[in-house]
C-alpha cells in the first residue's frame, strides 16, 4: 500500500502563484509514475503534469510553460509548482502515484485550489 499526502492548496488571485506538494509513505520504493491530476465542479479528472522516476515529465497544453512538476526519489515527493494561476485553473488537485511493477494506482485525498479575485 502507498498513502500519499497533499499540501499547498489554497485561495490566490488571478496571476498568483502556488506550490503543491505530495509526500508518498508506506510501499514508496514501489513507485514509478507520479503526478498532478484535476477536478473541477462539473467536470472530469483531467491530468495536468506527470513525472517518471527517471524524470521524464509529461504536461498538459493548458498548463504548459506556466506550471512546473519536480519530484525527489529519495524521499518520495512530488511538487507541482503552478505560476501565473487562472480562473480556470480552479480545481481539486489531487496527487497520483503508479507501482512500477504492479501499475496499481494511489490517489490523495485532493486540495482545493481557488483562483479569485
Amino acid at each position: 500500500q502507498v498513502q500519499l499526502v497533499e499540501s499547498g492548496g489554497g485561495l490566490v488571485q488571478p496571476g498568483g502563484f502556488l506550490r503543491l506538494s505530495c509526500a508518498a509513505s508506506g510501499r514508496r520504493f514501489s513507485i514509478n509514475a507520479m503526478g498532478w491530476y484535476r477536478q473541477a465542479p462539473g467536470k472530469q479528472r483531467e491530468l495536468v503534469a506527470t513525472i517518471t522516476s527517471g524524470g521524464s515529465t509529461n504536461y498538459a497544453d493548458s498548463v504548459r510553460g506556466r506550471f512546473t512538476i519536480s519530484r525527489d526519489n529519495a524521499k518520495n515527493t512530488v511538487n507541482l509548482q503552478m505560476n501565473s494561476l487562472k480562473p480556470e485553473d480552479t480545481a481539486v488537485y489531487y496527487c497520483n502515484a503508479v507501482e512500477g511493477v504492479t501499475l496499481r494506482v494511489y490517489w490523495g485525498q485532493g486540495t482545493q485550489v481557488t483562483v479569485s479575485s
